[in-house]
């Protein structure tokens, strides 16, 4: 899991490293602390009930602001001019936005400032892979919107015949001191291993996720296991090169973070994200970038 949004883990990354810009106090404007890029969401069509629901305060520029950690693809990270923020959160926020008749703002900043800008009012959404947790239910409302947890892949059609819970004798890519090193390889199955009386995992540690990747597929290890997003999307860039191996296991809900006196505009934001799946755009955003395997059909305030 990633750094700070679970549990402690080194951040994943596929291909980039970008600088992360701090979020300072401010008004609502076009400028500021952190890369700004706005973007016209445009592809569905306006729901005025739901557009209603929009805080005068949000709605009065018709646009919304967002704090977003642009450090993690394919969720959330910079493009190539090392301003716009894009990635596959990106674009089905863009669509819920629009959905509620806004554009989007959206501010880099260091993750750990994104709440806090949230409570004084810099930001007026979290988009940043945030996952659903009662410590952060107690400081915002969130509106869960898509299932992340732990994927393994492999060499397309999987020549060395390893599976997850088969893994022993095998050889596993992993990036370092990720929950997927520390809490499932190096003790969970390793120790099954052991107690079976069957040869332990031979687990190749990297700094980098792009690393790990790599070695898939050049066949220097059997298989790689990390957050099921990344997973999916290493599997997408790589070009038919690798494939998903078993389920998505340990599986937490991301969720939009909102300030917590708009609770109205949670369930707003809750019902557009319902909207988007009934209508199919949230599937073929999902799609597009690979990452339809945690896909939801009941996003929910506070789950």
């Amino acid at each position: 899991m990633r750094a700070g949004r679970l549990r402690s883990g080194a951040l994943l990354g596929l291909v980039l490293a970008v600088a992360l810009v701090a979020a300072g106090c401010g008004e609502k404007s076009d400028t500021g602390g952190g890369s700004t890029a706005t973007t016209a969401a445009a592809a569905p069509s306006v729901d005025e009930a739901l557009a209603a629901k929009v805080p005068d305060a949000v709605k009065s520029d018709g646009k919304i602001v967002i704090g977003t950690d642009s450090s993690y693809p394919p969720n959330e990270f910079l493009d190539t001019d090392g301003k716009t923020v894009i990635g596959w959160d990106v674009d089905l926020f863009n669509a819920i936005a629009a959905k509620l008749g806004l554009k989007t703002e959206w501010q880099s900043a260091v993750f750990d400032a994104i709440i806090p800008g949230i409570e004084s009012g810099k930001y007026e959404m979290g988009v940043s892979s945030f996952f659903i947790t009662d410590d952060r239910k107690k400081q915002a409302d969130m509106v869960s919107y898509y299932n992340v947890g732990t994927q393994w892949l492999t060499k397309k059609g999987n020549p060395n015949g390893i599976q997850p819970d088969a893994a022993c004798g095998k050889k596993v890519a992993v990036q370092t001191n990720t929950v997927q090193d520390t809490d499932d390889l190096s003790s969970k199955r390793q120790d099954a291993c052991k107690s079976a009386g069957k040869p332990a995992i031979t687990i190749d540690r990297y700094q980098r996720q792009d690393q790990a990747t790599a070695a898939v597929v050049s066949g220097k290890d059997d298989a790689m296991l990390a957050d099921s997003p990344v997973v999916a999307y290493a599997v997408k860039q790589t070009n038919g090169q690798l494939e998903l191996l078993g389920d998505i296991y340990d599986a937490a809900p991301y969720g939009y973070v909102i300030k917590k006196d708009q609770t109205e505009f949670a369930q707003a934001v809750a019902d557009a994200v319902k909207a988007l799946v009934t209508d199919g755009i949230y599937k073929t955003i999902l799609d597009k970038w690979g990452v339809q395997a945690g896909a939801i059909d009941s996003p929910a305030v506070n789950p």
